[in-house]
């Protein structure tokens, strides 16, 4: 079986022949467009080598803080059963906050785990 090539002859073309005259009528001089067109893309490229950032060291950087907030929760409850600590509510703030941080970073992994099972999903 062969496939034959499609022919956009039809009301198609008439409608991407006048799109494209009307985009190129509103732009003054094409070549200025192009110019600007490459500029800000090379804008765009200086600007993420300023912001390197990756997705691994978002996460890295992410979980250092929970684990922080963990150990600084842990610290707080253990100056509380020594009686070393004599603000209750200052440990019961750090002991949520690390609560929420930790759930919110399962729900996140949970996330990731739920996109990358139904990309495997995906028939090709």
């Amino acid at each position: 079986m062969r496939i034959s090539p499609i022919n956009f002859s039809g009301p198609i073309s008439a409608v991407s022949s006048s799109t494209s005259s009307a985009a190129k009528s509103s732009v003054s001089g094409s070549s200025n467009f192009g110019d600007l067109v490459k500029t800000s893309i090379e804008d765009i490229d200086d600007t993420q080598k300023q912001n390197d950032v990756s997705i691994s060291g978002l996460v890295k950087k992410g979980i250092k803080e929970v684990n922080s907030l963990q150990s600084q929760a842990d610290d707080l409850s253990v100056k509380l059963a020594s009686g070393e600590l004599e603000d209750v509510h200052e440990a019961m703030i750090a002991m949520q906050k690390a609560k929420l941080a930790f759930e919110f970073t399962v729900q996140v992994r949970n996330k990731i785990i739920e996109a990358y099972q139904e990309i495997m999903r995906m028939q090709v």
